[in-house]
């Protein structure tokens, strides 16, 4: 029994063995024969990108050769034919008037001087006649010369302003200038204040105006 369970482990193991061998056998035939490179070729289809792998020396770095595949340009297209442009006939081409013709011609511009502005009349002064005091009809008094001045020969001018109304008779007087002395200017104010005068004026009809009188006292 001993001797027939080894002879089969044996036959067993060469029966593997056989295999092996005829496997690799068969393939070393299969490659011999370029089975597998068709095989492999039929796989990749032809656009792949291959990659060639050049000699290079030591100092040289590795880069890869790509290879593109080729593109078929397209034809090129025609050009359209060009359509030519419409003839104009003489006649309308001269019935367009120019762009000189159709606008206007400007017009004269007619620069007028500004009449000068004259002044304005000065307003027409109304016409002024001042009182008086020198009338014969009025019969005036001179001033009477006061006594004791006579004797300290008191002399000089004195000068009375006196408001005068529209009927003449005297309203108010004021001392304008003094003679210097106050006999002789008091004498003076008290005379006029009896005398009648002949009204002011203005444009011919009567009016209140103040008026000045002098007076000289001299020693005869």
């Amino acid at each position: 029994m001993l001797v027939v369970l080894k002879h089969r482990r044996y036959s067993r193991n060469t029966v593997v063995i056989a295999v092996l061998v005829l496997l690799h056998v068969g393939g070393i035939w299969f490659l011999q024969n370029g089975l597998l490179k068709r095989s492999v070729e039929m796989l990749i289809p032809a656009e792949v990108i291959s990659m060639a792998i050049p000699t290079m020396s030591k100092a040289e770095d590795y880069s890869p050769k790509i290879e593109h595949p080729k593109l078929t340009p397209l034809p090129a297209q025609k050009p359209a034919p060009a359509v030519p442009a419409p003839l104009v006939p003489p006649a309308a081409a001269t019935a367009q008037p120019s762009p000189a013709a159709v606008l206007p011609a400007p017009a004269a511009i007619i620069v007028a001087a500004a009449p000068a502005i004259s002044a304005p009349p000065a307003p027409v002064q109304p016409v002024m006649q001042l009182p008086s005091s020198d009338a014969d009809y009025l019969q005036n008094p001179k001033p009477s010369y006061p006594a004791m001045s006579r004797r300290q020969g008191e002399q000089g001018k004195t000068i009375v302003r006196v408001l005068i109304g529209v009927d003449g008779l005297p309203k108010q007087t004021e001392l304008a200038k003094s003679s210097g002395f106050t006999r002789l200017d008091q004498a003076a104010m008290d005379t006029i204040m009896r005398w009648r005068f002949v009204p002011g004026k203005r444009a011919g009809v009567p009016e209140s105006m103040w008026f000045n009188i002098p007076i000289n006292w001299v020693l005869g």
